[in-house]
């Protein structure tokens, strides 16, 4: 097959993971940076061009889309969907993925467990939010942050007015959630590839912090999900609609809860705590749902 990842950055770990794991498969494999495609359109032919090329070749793309540039790289993603290439992950559930309060609504409405959320339009009434969560501490959370940017720990009600007057202060939205205590500074990283639990891991926030992600300097170590976090993780990457996902939960008392669904984990991280060769699980992914793309296309052109 011919495959594109499509990534900004050709040195980062998972897109090179994701380039030696396809290359030993026998895949020719291309990193394409996904802000320098130019999109054509024209009735029944759309196309995607790099560097003065048509990128008309492709059996299967992997997105590695950041945050900052969502907006084009989705149309980037659709652009190959039109061209009927098999994606990793589809550009609606990149869109939805990205705005954490739909994201929370979608696995609502599934009935998959959440932390108490609250998100508003850029009310005076901050106490109020404050008690409807379950009362300070508090996350504040912006809308479209990663990596845990954006996320503050308000440990008393006047803290929290601060925090949320000066985000509403710039006209920035966020949510407001309940600070689980229980979870004590941990959470869990499910792995998601085609509807399998591929591999977990419990990420704990260094001593003083209450950010458990890697790149905040949490410390991640192998777990055994117990069955209805494994089947949670599933059920949230399906209702999400995503194929390849990272489902991060922190555990309850009440079970556990969704605190989001990342539609371009990172491969470092996992793949260090539990030793499983992540990257070409994706791979065969693509293996799989690739060709049954190819033989309609290929009905669709003879």
């Amino acid at each position: 097959m011919n495959i594109a990842i499509l990534s900004r950055d050709p040195k980062l770990y998972s897109t090179q993971r994701l380039k030696k794991a396809g290359e030993k498969r026998g895949h020719n494999v291309e990193i394409i940076d996904h802000m320098k495609c130019v999109l054509y359109l024209e009735k029944k032919n759309p196309m995607v061009l790099y560097n003065g090329r048509k990128l008309d070749y492709f059996d299967a793309i992997i997105p590695r889309i950041g945050a900052s540039v969502t907006v084009y790289g989705a149309a980037v993603v659709r652009q190959f969907e039109m061209m009927k290439v098999f994606t990793a992950v589809e550009s609606q559930a990149l869109i939805r993925s990205r705005d954490k309060f739909r994201s929370l609504q979608i696995l609502s409405r599934a009935g998959i467990g959440l932390p108490k959320t609250m998100f508003m339009d850029y009310t005076k009434d901050t106490e109020g939010i404050v008690e409807a969560v379950g009362g300070a501490p508090v996350i504040i959370k912006l809308l479209e942050g990663t990596q845990g940017l954006g996320v503050v720990l308000a440990e008393n009600k006047k803290a929290a007015q601060s925090v949320i007057d000066a985000f509403h202060g710039l006209k920035t939205r966020i949510m407001v959630q309940e600070f689980v205590k229980e979870s004590k500074g941990a959470d869990i990283r499910a792995f998601i590839v085609n509807g399998e639990v591929v591999g977990a891991m419990k990420r704990q926030a260094k001593e003083g912090e209450f950010r458990s992600n890697l790149h905040r300097g949490g410390k991640a170590t192998l777990i055994k999900l117990t069955a209805i976090e494994k089947q949670t993780a599933i059920t949230a990457a399906k209702k999400m609609g995503l194929g390849v996902a990272g489902v991060d939960m922190l555990p309850s008392a009440r079970g556990p809860l969704i605190i989001e669904v990342n539609s371009s984990p990172g491969l470092e991280g996992i793949e260090g705590a539990t030793k499983v060769d992540i990257a070409s699980k994706i791979i065969q992914y693509l293996e799989k749902n690739a060709m049954k793309k190819k033989i309609q296309k290929d009905k669709i052109n003879a």
